[in-house]
């Protein structure tokens, strides 16, 4: 099998714990939102939860595009950074079970984390250290895999520090130097907004793919409407989606617009919704599908994630997801 994507993306192992409400008022975190949080914080949350059963999975948003993609037969190689510690063998382990080819580096940090803390009405609240992250760096790619893989795939959230930005730069240079395409999902507004006229750059000099939801999309091009956002994002690059939540999502391509309808019912929970649409799109890619139905599939996806509680499927799940792939049943649906 060929290797079709080489993404790099903050690795975080997420630790999944429950608590009761009480806990989390004792712990004074807000209920249901996501907390940046310092190396005593974590401290604190990994001894409060150590006597709790804890669950683990290969976390970060590139990663969790990542982790979709092989879950559906897509060969994908991971680069990121680790600690030597617990965590990080933790995610080792689990990047071979997913059959993901691992190209993390490990440094004396610690690995990236988010503790999330679910409460009995199964709201979840999401403490993200990142660590080992944040010491990713240009000697730590494999220019290789670049050269071989058809895609390579990062998001905005890896211009968190210049070192994270001069490995992607590299792999930009390695990835143009052998034809393979570039996929960017800008990934977050407050990194769009931190670095709006890089990622302009980024997407009219390099991207063949360029993904944002309607918020992103609106910082980027000073435009509410999505499907002129899409239109301005095409203009310079040649695959543009725009992803528009509940009113489904854009491609525009070759002076022409596609409207993607939404698939799926009313969510459960968004996370992760956005890295499953990309995920579904390139797969569609990988099948020879057409721009439109690629991001058909990536609706159905994402349509499908958001009924469950996670930002991935279980193996479970994706087999019963894949007999509708390859069915063509999901059309229907």
């Amino acid at each position: 099998m060929s290797l079709k994507v080489y993404g790099i993306g903050n690795t975080l192992i997420d630790i999944f714990s429950e608590v009761s409400d009480s806990e989390l008022s004792k712990l004074s975190l807000h209920k249901g939102t996501m907390h940046l949080i310092d190396p005593d914080r974590r401290s604190e949350l990994i001894n409060f939860i150590k006597s709790s059963t804890a669950n683990y999975s290969c976390g970060g948003s590139a990663p969790n595009t990542l982790v979709t993609l092989s879950l559906f037969g897509v060969l994908t190689a991971l680069a990121g950074k680790i600690g030597k510690d617990k965590y990080g063998r933790i995610y080792e382990e689990k990047l071979g079970e997913l059959e993901i080819i691992s190209e993390l580096k490990t440094c004396d940090n610690y690995t990236g984390s988010s503790i999330i803390l679910i409460t009995p009405d199964s709201e979840r609240t999401m403490n993200t250290y990142l660590a080992a992250n944040r010491e990713f760096s240009k000697e730590d790619i494999n220019p290789k895999l670049i050269a071989k893989a058809d895609y390579f795939y990062f998001t905005g959230y890896m211009w968190d520090t210049e070192n994270q930005k001069g490995a992607i730069l590299k792999a930009i240079e390695i990835a143009e130097a052998n034809n393979t395409k570039i996929v960017f999902d800008v990934a977050d507004p407050f990194a769009v907004s931190r670095n709006r006229d890089d990622f302009l750059r980024l997407i009219r000099d390099h991207a063949y793919i360029a993904f944002a939801n309607g918020e992103e999309a609106r910082i980027l091009f000073d435009n509410y409407d999505a499907g002129e956002c899409a239109k301005s994002m095409g203009k310079l690059c040649p695959v543009a989606v725009v992803k528009n939540g509940k009113h489904g999502s854009y491609i525009y391509t070759d002076g022409e617009l596609l409207s993607v309808p939404v698939k799926g019912k009313a969510p459960v929970d968004t996370t992760g919704a956005g890295d499953t649409y990309a995920a579904g799109f390139i797969l569609g890619l990988c099948r020879n599908f057409s721009l439109y139905d690629s991001g058909l599939l990536a609706s159905f996806l994402a349509g499908e994630v958001v009924q469950q509680h996670g930002a991935q499927f279980s193996s479970e799940k994706a087999e019963e997801l894949n007999l509708l792939l390859d069915s063509g049943e999901w059309r229907a649906l």
